[in-house]
């Protein structure tokens, strides 16, 4: 097995805040070893549609990705987003380079296929290019992902970001000791979504089960905890989620999930 490698996922909220951005990439910054962030950028976009006279819409949580859509998330995430965080951690010293999953075809991804309800330009991770991702960080370089991938037919698509960050932590496990960390603006998953000192600091997969039968862990929080127990299954080392406290080392600050 080889080096250490640190993916982080920072959610929308991180995003938003200028001074918890600051510090999140300060501490990013100083983590020793391999390192890649993937970040999204969705609150940013429902912000700007409407400016631009497109209507946001959701469904279960998902963006619905109609072409007017897609063109203003590619500007969000691929462009303003992902630029500003480049140029943050350059200013920190972290040689960092933003990226998509169409730059060197690094992510593989294909059209949602349409069932129930149609997402539009919404894709599903294939895979990655585990060896030139490898090249990349054992150039010194910090890969930072947008929430966009591609098709390889010349058609980006609209990606969710904490899968990207599974997919990237599951198809790089192979060569270095990766652990997998989401940050946003909670301690952890929480008992009681009023309480944030409720914090749960272990899951497994069965009291994974049971949370998810009591209805501790329902909307958006169900897909994050699914792609952490897909890449505890699949090499992964550790995943965890928290906020900032995910920097430090006491085991109180975060969730930590485990088979």
């Amino acid at each position: 097995m080889g080096d250490k490698l640190n993916i982080f996922k920072i959610g929308g909220n991180i995003i938003e805040n200028e001074e918890e951005l600051k510090q999140l990439l300060y501490l990013f910054s100083n983590l020793e070893g391999h390192k890649i962030l993937v970040h999204g950028g969705g609150k940013k976009a429902s912000e700007l549609l409407p400016k631009l006279g497109i209507k946001p819409r959701m469904v279960n949580g998902r963006r619905i990705t109609d072409s007017a859509t897609l063109e203003v998330v590619t500007m969000v995430y691929g462009g303003l987003v992902n630029k500003n965080i480049v140029a943050k951690l350059q200013a920190l010293g972290n040689n960092a380079i933003g990226m998509s999953g169409a730059d060197a075809n690094s992510i593989h991804a294909h059209k949602r296929p349409i069932t129930k309800i149609d997402y539009g330009f919404a894709g599903d991770v294939e895979g990655i290019d585990a060896k030139m991702l490898c090249n990349l960080l054992n150039l010194g370089l910090t890969p930072v992902f947008c929430a966009l991938t591609h098709d390889q037919k010349g058609q980006l698509l609209n990606t969710n970001a904490d899968t990207i960050a599974a997919t990237l932590a599951i198809g790089l496990s192979s060569s270095f000791q990766t652990n997998l960390n989401y940050c946003f603006e909670l301690n952890g998953v929480l008992k009681d979504i009023n309480d944030k000192s409720s914090v749960i600091k272990n899951i497994d997969s069965s009291s994974y089960t049971k949370l998810v039968d009591e209805g501790v862990i329902s909307a958006g929080m169900l897909p994050k905890l699914h792609n952490c127990f897909e890449a505890l299954k699949n090499g992964v080392r550790e995943v965890r989620i928290g906020n900032l406290g995910l920097f430090e080392n006491s085991t109180t600050n975060y969730t930590s999930l485990v088979l």
